[in-house]
């Protein structure tokens, strides 16, 4: 019998005063019993208008409807036809913009929580299932994918089932891109980012770390002395943007990139770490996106008392909804139309404080978005010994710089057409490295694109 609940079911989670002094997990994710109650909420809709805000294009009504029917095996078979990594998209991908808003059920209430059956679909097949995936016939060609993101790793998911032989190349030493060195344990913890490549490795996927292409090889060498027929670059955006503002160099202040890198990657949360990170007992955060919040949560449970400090009012905030409201919770508070103008220092050249501008929002201009100016006159200063800027990354530029033939825009993405074809033959590219910092299932569409692409590419040479 359907569910015609107009609310979702409810997921526990850590209280907010515990988890805001712990690494683990928040959200503790779906019973089988609520898994299946949520997914009776499900209409099936003929027409699947939530698949059209899939970006990797699952059936959704259809694995939900396994879901429904007990069958959580064949719902995890059904989304692994199209998704690579099932348990990690079902934490972090934004699905209330996504396939959650297209959903006709929350016309008149909440959507179907396709996220949440999704996360819980595949931690029951991974926990449950313990038998290697069968490795597909070789097709007897070769292709090699640059960085172990989300896109790297759905493109070499989709081509190593199509019998390719694949190798990523990883700059790190650990496979995962932004999902092991970003994306903090408690919203993503690490086990299952590691669970989901070593299924990939099952399918035949190798990788090799510490590679550096532009320095350890090239492009060009793995395409020319190497045998490689078609490369795709995801190597994401990693290199961090500061605002140029006094201060910056100070002890104390770090990329939103460094703080998460030395957290997520060498776990400096760790009495033990060898790479201990200082953040501060007032720690301020500079922006507003997912990643600040991510930097923001990490120094609370590091001890500080945390500031987000925002050029814009909370209705810009780039910010996942659920973020924002876990962040709140949590006890991070919030500077609006505020603006960073300095950083002041200590004697011994530790950041101090940070002297903000307030702002004030203008008219819509053509295009409905508001601009913010300074109110002049008008600053505030906030303590702070620890300063973690946030305002967005931009592509390393040493593939490019390395690479004959590869154009790329002014700010540095890689020029690729919508199927990831670059200026160079036989050079693909997508998700970060191409757009800019966006998400982890818009980078996993464009692995998937890419190929498919590449597949037609090599099969007509």
């Amino acid at each position: 019998m359907p569910n015609m609940s107009l609310e979702k079911n409810k997921m526990a989670e850590q209280a907010p005063d515990v988890r805001n002094k712990n690494f683990g997990e928040v959200a503790l994710g779906y019973t089988e019993e609520q898994a299946i109650d949520e997914a009776k909420r499900c209409l099936n809709c003929k027409n699947k208008p939530c698949v059209s805000g899939c970006p990797v294009q699952i059936d959704i009504p259809a694995f939900i409807a396994e879901v429904a029917e007990g069958r959580f095996e064949e719902a995890y078979k059904i989304i692994t036809k199209s998704s690579s990594l099932p348990a990690v998209c079902g934490r972090v991908c934004p699905q209330e913009h996504q396939c959650e808003s297209k959903c006709v059920r929350g016309k008149k209430g909440e959507p179907v929580a396709i996220g949440r059956l999704e996360r819980f679909v595949a931690d029951r097949h991974n926990a449950m299932t313990h038998t290697e995936a069968e490795k597909p016939a070789p097709n007897g060609h070769k292709a090699a994918v640059i960085g172990s993101g989300p896109s790297g790793l759905a493109c070499a998911g989709d081509l190593a089932k199509m019998g390719y032989d694949v190798t990523i190349f990883e700059a790190l030493h650990l496979a995962g891109g932004v999902l092991s060195y970003g994306i903090p344990e408690f919203r993503l913890p690490k086990s299952i980012v590691q669970q989901e490549i070593e299924g990939l490795k099952a399918l035949g996927v190798k990788i090799e770390t510490n590679t550096v292409i532009g320095k350890t090889v090239s492009i060009d060498e793995l395409m020319q002395e190497e045998g490689f027929e078609a490369v795709f670059i995801g190597t994401g955006a990693g290199l961090p943007r500061f605002m140029n503002i006094k201060g910056e160099n100070l002890n104390g202040v770090y990329s939103a990139n460094e703080f998460l890198t030395r957290i997520n990657l060498m776990k400096a949360y760790k009495a033990d770490a060898s790479t201990p990170i200082n953040a501060g007992t007032k720690a301020v955060v500079v922006g507003g996106g997912n990643v600040a919040m991510d930097a923001a949560r990490c120094a609370k449970r590091l001890g500080a008392d945390v500031t987000i400090v925002y050029r814009r009012t909370e209705k810009e905030l780039p910010a996942r909804a659920e973020e924002l409201e876990h962040a709140k919770e949590e006890g991070i508070k919030f500077a609006f139309l505020t603006n960073p103008v300095e950083i002041t220092s200590t004697e011994n050249g530790w950041a101090k404080s940070i002297i903000c501008e307030k702002m004030r929002l203008t008219e819509p201009d053509e295009h409905g978005r508001a601009k913010t100016v300074p109110i002049e006159g008008d600053f505030t200063e906030i303590e702070a010994d620890c300063v973690i800027m946030s305002i967005g990354t931009s592509p390393n530029p040493l593939i490019r710089s390395t690479t004959k033939g590869l154009d790329t825009q002014k700010w540095g993405g890689i020029i690729a057409d919508e199927d990831g074809l670059t200026t160079r033959e036989g050079v693909y590219a997508g998700g970060d490295a191409v757009t800019g910092a966006a998400t982890v299932i818009l980078a996993m569409g464009a692995g998937k694109k890419a190929a498919a692409a590449m597949d037609e590419y090599i099969r007509n040479k």
